[in-house]
């Protein structure tokens, strides 16, 4: 395991030159825009059966393919290409005049159709991004044979209760963090350690069947998910069913299938219904949370089926796929607004200063929203956030070629951060699966620049800082 013909497959360079391939043809339908569409929308899952499945595949070879699945290859993949690159299916079904696979409305159809151009040079964007991401992470895998963890704890702990120790630490210490002024986002990423570790714990409960596993683990993820339901975002509800299924699946592969599939297929058709009805009393109106919850419960219950049909039609359309944003994004730039060149990234190092040294630094959040306002996707001063992602951003600083340099930027700093962590906290299970997700969830949907850099740079810091701590009482050692 020393070099990279030990990876499984033949090597990175044959794989990477496939995956253009769905971004090279649907460019060359790009007179037809239903053609070019579809072509560039089934690429992102060519990509993935090249990046998993295929006799190409450039995989690690210290676990089995199903016990790696919390990688950046495989997890933060999935997660992002699938909201960035497939959602979008509903969206232009939705332009076409569908809703579902039923035609309600009959759209007159030319090859000169503005909207449909747009859309479909999006979508060859998305899979150009898509590419560019995952060559990224592949190019960095190499690195992770040759630095093998450098720090693991003592073997009295190895096996089972030192992961507790982690889960207790990183969550007081995110209490901590939240209550001191200027803190709160490092909170963050220890409270995600928390549950991640947490989660852990609770599938080694289920397998060992062990009570004091399952009360630990099961307490933490319980509180967890009952918060989620409190807070109005249908994300943080489904993040929890998402690390429970990628922790269980290696253990119970078809059962977690079987379940997991109609289990997330049903919560994406209440959970529309469900977040509605929490932000408009709890976040809009004068109830209380928990009044809220239970007033959400009760809508997804005795809504009929065709408003709930409706609801989650219009989810899929205008807020699960981001599509209808990135192409007006694209419509004004840059025949309106020219490109940022590198506005955004200085805008983004900018945020990284502490306001207690720059008291009078820009917010961020208007920062962010200047080129939403600019490009007209919303009025200035709406009550609504519609703050760009990664490929819009790449876009909008450089067009095709920023999409791609963006992207490679990002599945390459994505695997590297894995590496680092796997390495620093003695391994996947730990190194992986807990700190690298938990500090650095926002990598699984990305974020805009601004954000997302001030978030990765400050969890940096903070993950070397929990390993000095670890270190320092002697909870991790050097091999």
């Amino acid at each position: 395991m020393k070099n990279s013909s030990h990876i499984q497959g033949k090597g990175p360079a044959t794989l990477i030159a496939s995956l253009y391939i769905p971004w090279l043809i649907s460019t060359f339908f790009n007179g037809d825009p239903v053609i070019s569409f579809w072509i560039a929308w089934g690429g992102s899952f060519f990509i993935f059966y090249q990046s998993w499945f295929s006799s190409q595949k450039f995989i690690l070879p210290d676990l089995p393919l199903h016990k790696q699945i919390m990688r950046p290859l495989f997890l933060q993949q999935l997660i992002f290409a699938g909201f960035m690159c497939c959602t979008s299916a509903f969206y232009f079904l939705d332009k076409m005049g569908y809703m579902y696979l039923e035609k309600v409305e009959e759209v007159v159809f030319s090859h000169n159709n503005q909207t449909l151009t747009l859309i479909a040079y999006c979508q060859r964007l998305s899979v150009l991004a898509h590419a560019a991401l995952v060559t990224g992470i592949l190019l960095y895998q190499n690195k992770h044979l040759v630095n093998r963890p450098q720090y693991s704890p003592p073997i009295s702990n190895q096996k089972k209760d030192w992961i507790i120790t982690i889960c207790i630490i990183s969550f007081f210490l995110s209490l901590a963090m939240e209550a001191i002024p200027g803190l709160y986002q490092f909170s963050i990423g220890l409270y995600n350690v928390a549950i991640f570790s947490g989660a852990l714990i609770l599938v080694r409960g289920i397998r060992e069947q062990n009570t004091k596993y399952l009360l630990i683990g099961g307490g933490l993820f319980a509180a967890n998910f009952i918060k989620a339901t409190l807070s109005g975002y249908k994300e943080h509800i489904l993040i929890n069913f998402i690390i429970l299924a990628c922790l269980l699946y290696p253990y119970y592969r078809r059962l977690v299938l079987a379940i997991s599939i109609p289990t997330f297929v049903f919560l994406f058709y209440v959970l529309p219904t469900y977040a509605n009805v929490i932000r408009s009393q709890a976040w809009f109106g004068e109830a209380s949370a928990e009044d809220a919850r239970s007033a959400a419960l009760d809508a997804v219950l005795t809504t009929d089926p065709e408003t709930l049909k409706e609801n989650n039609w219009v989810f899929l359309t205008d807020r699960l796929s981001e599509i209808g944003m990135f192409k007006d994004f694209v419509y004004s730039t840059p025949d309106k607004i020219p490109y940022y060149g590198f506005d955004i990234l200085k805008n983004a190092i900018t945020v990284l200063i502490p306001r207690v040294v720059w008291p009078d630094k820009p917010i961020t959040e208007l920062v962010a929203m200047e080129r939403v306002y600019n490009a007209g996707v919303i009025e200035t001063g709406a009550e609504v956030s519609a703050k760009t992602r990664p490929i819009v951003d790449g876009y909008l600083s450089a067009g095709s070629l920023g999409v791609f340099i963006y992207m490679l930027l990002l599945g390459l700093i994505s695997q590297a951060l894995c590496n680092k962590c796997e390495n620093l906290f003695g391994g996947y299970e730990t190194g992986c699966v807990v700190f690298y997700n938990g500090f650095f969830q926002i990598l699984w949907r990305g974020e805009t620049t601004e954000f997302m850099l001030n978030s990765v740079f400050w969890s940096f810091i903070m993950m070397l800082m929990v390993f000095q701590l670890l270190k320092s009482v002697q909870i991790l050692k050097k091999v």
